[in-house]
């Protein structure tokens, strides 16, 4: 039988529909980003507006107090870079990306001596320790720019399981944040890393499996282990590439109504796919990601990347790409006055 073929907007609104972006859902922070396959954390408050595009009736206070219960842990995860992930999804998706996430900080560099990585974590124990303290540990200055130097800093932290404390990803967080050992058991590999598939086709599918390495860091195949083990739909898209997808995950109609949404800086739905055009037109790809790789504040219209957003003192300034429908600017004016309250 024939794979069936997704159409470009059938992809763009079934990823909507799985990131919650269709309609807000009454869900707690920590199901939310289960559900999310957790939420880029580079920026203290980008988790906070991006729960707030998806979630109704959503509050700081209630991330927050997710936080501090430990149900909810800033880690670095996902192509080598801060994300908020569930305690229970925590161990499942550091097995998954630890060896590439690893190699992507700390490349071309030895790993340290055991001795070294235990007097860090000894230090660590006792209470949690600022960047400066453990590299004074290490005998490093705090000021280096020695890569090598630097990358020693992250073997360590990475043998050491040393993460960020709660409150360094509270909203109005500043400052240096403090690390502490995050004490728990490696699932095997191979069954972390279908967990991690799963976690993510649930997220953002149907995908290929680029897609997958895209949002993960780690190389395909590193992965084609846990595809294996994966129970999958087939389909194409209109390219003719396969996608993978969860057996009962639903697929939605082209012509569903999208809302416009606003999103936060390095929002996971313009990181997590290879190809990005779902969501984001390549013509507007350079606005909307920096050459640094920045990820702007954008809106949707129609389910697509339309534009950029600012707060400028007592608003929300849009800046759209491209002229908008009368009709498509009033509403996410509606948004853009919603947004502006709730951020007080």
């Amino acid at each position: 039988m024939a794979e069936r073929v997704l159409t470009q907007r059938e992809l763009n609104r079934t990823t909507l529909a799985r990131q919650l972006l269709l309609r807000r859902e009454r869900l707690s922070p920590t199901r939310a980003i289960e559900r999310l396959a957790g939420l880029q954390a580079q920026l203290p408050s980008s988790p906070y507006l991006a729960l707030w595009a998806r979630l109704e009736g959503f509050e700081r206070s209630a991330l927050e107090r997710a936080l501090m219960r430990r149900n909810v842990v800033k880690a670095l995860l996902m192509r080598a870079t801060m994300h908020l992930v569930s305690a229970r999804d925590y161990p499942l998706l550091d097995a998954a990306v630890r060896e590439a996430r690893t190699l992507i900080r700390a490349r071309g560099t030895e790993p340290p001596p055991d001795e070294l990585v235990r007097r860090v974590v000894a230090l660590a124990r006792e209470r949690p320790r600022t960047r400066t303290e453990i590299m004074r540990a290490l005998g490093l200055d705090s000021r280096t720019q020695d890569s090598h130097e630097i990358r020693m800093l992250f073997w360590v932290m990475a043998l050491g399981r040393l993460e960020q404390t709660p409150e360094s990803a509270f909203y109005a967080f500043r400052g240096s944040p403090t690390y502490e050992c995050r004490d728990h058991e490696h699932p095997p590999r191979a069954e972390a890393t279908t967990f991690a598939i799963r976690r993510y086709l649930n997220a953002f599918g149907p995908a290929t499996r680029a897609d997958v390495s895209q949002w993960s860091g780690v190389p395909i195949r590193d992965l084609e282990q846990g595809f294996e083990a994966l129970r999958r739909r087939r389909f194409r898209d209109e390219q003719g590439r396969e996608l993978l997808d969860l057996p009962r995950a639903p697929l939605v109609a082209g012509d569903a109504p999208a809302p416009p949404r606003l999103l936060p800086r390095w929002d996971e739905l313009l990181l997590a796919h290879k190809d990005r055009t779902r969501i984001l037109p390549d013509e507007y790809r350079k606005d909307a990601i920096q050459r640094n790789g920045d990820v702007q504040q954008t809106f949707l219209v129609d389910g697509m990347v339309a534009g950029l957003w600012t707060r400028d003192g007592n608003r929300i300034r849009l800046e759209p790409f491209a002229p908008l429908p009368r009709s498509a600017r009033r509403e996410l004016e509606d948004e853009a006055a919603r947004l502006h309250a709730w951020l007080g």
